[in-house]
């Protein structure tokens, strides 16, 4: 049986796989990667079986300040109809949603911190293996999008109803970070730090760094999630 192969698409250096790149190699996965702000080339569609789509601060309808988005949505849609798994996070999930033809704009609220989403059924829990209906993930978005058609909606938010969506079950939207670890917090707070400007779910910056206990529970369903993904 040949090697499993997954392939990530990196927005800018500060937000990587975080726990998701030891769940590759824990598993002994061939990993490839395009990152964005040096060459937005991608691969051929058969040289990959999973696409992981990370995060970053621009928006998907800046195509004017950013044209390698176009260009990135289409790979996303054509990775979607020949039937990849496809998980994206932040910005990854606004990518898919656009690119399965729904509208992202800004959200009326930013979230960044440690805040509570809500998984809307039992199945949608015990999708990601939660054992809480309402756990503690790691958000840092302004933006937000419409469901796209097809899509069911599996968990929401106080301040953002749409926080995360499956699709024809091999395709995975999440707004939130449960890939977060120590290090990609430090990462995102040391270069987006001037985000953190008050509001009603944007917490300090003290808070976020001083409250990583809810990290290994993000990490517990993420792996929980791709280890379905996987075998779909």
């Amino acid at each position: 049986m040949s090697t499993y192969r997954v392939h990530y698409i990196q927005h800018v250096p500060y937000e990587g796989l975080g726990y998701i790149g030891k769940w590759v190699e824990d598993n002994g996965y061939n990993l490839t990667v395009t990152k964005i702000y040096e060459d937005y080339k991608f691969p051929d569609q058969d040289d990959f079986d999973m696409l992981v789509i990370m995060g970053g601060p621009m928006g998907t309808y800046e195509e004017d300040s950013y044209p390698w988005l176009k260009y990135e949505k289409l790979f996303v849609r054509k990775a979607i109809d020949s039937d990849k798994a496809v998980l994206g996070i932040c910005l990854g999930s606004q990518i898919i949603a656009n690119a399965l033809g729904a509208a992202v704009y800004p959200s009326k609220e930013k979230e960044i911190g440690w805040l509570s989403i809500s998984f809307v059924d039992k199945e949608s829990q015990d999708l990601f293996g939660s054992e809480t209906v309402s756990p503690i993930v790691f958000q840092w978005h302004g933006d937000t999008f419409d469901l796209p058609a097809g899509t069911k909606l599996l968990a929401s938010s106080e301040a953002c109803v749409n926080q995360a969506f499956s699709y024809k079950e091999k395709v995975i939207g999440l707004q939130f970070h449960f890939e977060a670890t120590e290090k990609s917090c430090a990462d995102i707070l040391n270069n987006s730090d001037e985000e953190l400007v008050g509001g009603k779910y944007i917490q300090s910056e003290d808070y976020i760094r001083k409250n990583t206990q809810y990290i290994p529970s993000c990490n517990k369903m993420i792996e929980t999630i791709l280890n379905k993904l996987i075998r779909l």
